[in-house]
């Protein structure tokens, strides 16, 4: 027993204060075996009505057991490690509240609330809330996946959901400028804090074959007080608790539960977006090749900023540019994280191969697919659109008919 304290005893110098002692009292109760109290806490919120949760990859990766404070053990984790998002499955008789993903982008300077679960070993263990602003729309060093926020945020609120007044999703907060990476600049920096920003969860969870809820700001109701807007996201959001072996545990700095730098993607590095038509320029076409093949041939080649494959046929699309991502389910895009900045995340769903008679209102000629495109986006009244590449054609329409076969015509709709 002696030798088992000396050793966490050494492991565990840095730590400070109730961590250190917490850590020592459990070595000293039971030195192998499982955990009775958790080794780290985080928050997680509800989005399917089916009990998927997500939070941050942070949270439950190395956790040999997964528990939604309350709901049940967590089941099939799905971890993406780059982007520090996961997502966890709960099976329980209780009914779910799935927080919706807001379509709108993110305005710089817009009002914004964090809820979450932070210090709940020392503080109440209830949820709590904080109120703050969008302060920048990318995070260190440009990185365009996340939003930087005013909002105060503490160990235990990683994995937690920001939202606006009306309550839909904008973020997840990820990290914090912490004081040892201030005191390694030299420069002392006051409430930065970073959210992964919705898109970027939108499109994990499409890669995992998650269907996300998505919204619309209400512009006919006045904006939620602060504790309306608590009373109606509070019941989606749920305390993530991470058990594992008593010997890992006494190694783990509470501390580290808000990583103090986001995770940087290199400037050539490819975003994968399953699920996903990439819009912008094709300038070589690849057959017959795998996803990989297609991921490598656009790596190996400086002109490449984005791909599509279409898995059914075994295309590989090169593109020297890309403006948007397009729903296909047959389809599956990465794009330099470099364009990130100015890719549109768009609502509309792609197919090949059918129309959608009825409801033609403009017809666009000598054109292309891609002008197609933005010009339903910039008009109200357009629900879908129809290419028929041969012609050169774009027909906007402002009502949806039965789709049908249509052998040279591509359609997208919102």
């Amino acid at each position: 027993m002696c030798s088992t304290v000396l050793a966490i005893v050494g492991a565990n110098m840095k730590v400070a204060g109730r961590a250190f002692l917490a850590a020592l009292l459990m070595s000293v109760a039971s030195a192998h075996g499982h955990a009775k109290e958790p080794k780290s806490s985080g928050t997680g919120f509800t989005v399917t009505a089916d009990g998927w949760l997500m939070t941050n990859a942070h949270v439950v990766e190395g956790c040999e057991r997964i528990e939604v404070k309350g709901r049940g053990i967590a089941t099939d984790p799905r971890i993406d490690s780059i982007n520090d998002l996961a997502l966890i499955k709960v099976s329980s008789d209780k009914p779910w509240t799935p927080l919706a993903f807001r379509r709108a982008p993110t305005r710089l300077g817009e009002d914004i609330v964090a809820i979450g679960y932070p210090l709940a070993d020392l503080l109440s263990n209830s949820v709590k809330i904080t109120t703050g602003n969008v302060n920048a729309l990318a995070g260190l060093k440009n990185d365009t996946r996340y939003l930087q926020i005013s909002t105060p945020i503490q160990p235990g609120n990683s994995g937690g959901p920001v939202v606006d007044r009306d309550g839909l999703l904008l973020g997840i907060t990820s990290a914090t400028f912490s004081k040892k990476a201030a005191d390694e600049i030299g420069i002392t920096a006051q409430n930065v804090n970073f959210a992964i920003k919705a898109s970027v969860a939108d499109l994990f969870m499409q890669s995992q074959n998650v269907t996300s809820l998505s919204g619309d700001k209400d512009g006919g109701h006045p904006v939620l007080s602060t504790a309306d807007l608590a009373d109606k996201v509070s019941p989606s959001v749920h305390q993530v608790l991470c058990y594992g072996n008593v010997e890992l545990q006494a190694s783990v700095q509470r501390e580290e539960m808000v990583k103090s730098l986001p995770r940087q993607v290199a400037p050539t590095t490819l975003v994968d977006a399953a699920g996903y038509d990439a819009i912008g320029f094709d300038y070589t076409t690849l057959k017959g090749v795998s996803y990989q093949g297609c991921r490598n041939a656009c790596d190996g080649d400086g002109r490449c900023k984005a791909i599509t494959y279409n898995a059914k046929h075994r295309f590989c699309f090169l593109k020297d540019n890309v403006v948007a991502l397009i729903r296909n389910r047959d389809a599956r895009a990465a794009y330099s994280s470099s364009k990130a900045a100015d890719l549109i995340i768009s609502n509309f769903t792609s197919y090949s191969g059918m129309d959608i008679p009825g409801g033609d209102y403009k017809r666009l000629r000598q054109t292309n697919y891609l002008e197609c495109f933005v010009s339903c986006i910039g008009d109200n009244a357009c629900k879908a659109f129809a290419y028929v590449a041969k012609k050169k054609e774009c027909w906007l329409k402002d009502e949806l008919g039965r789709p049908e076969a249509a052998k040279g015509i591509e359609i997208g709709v919102k």
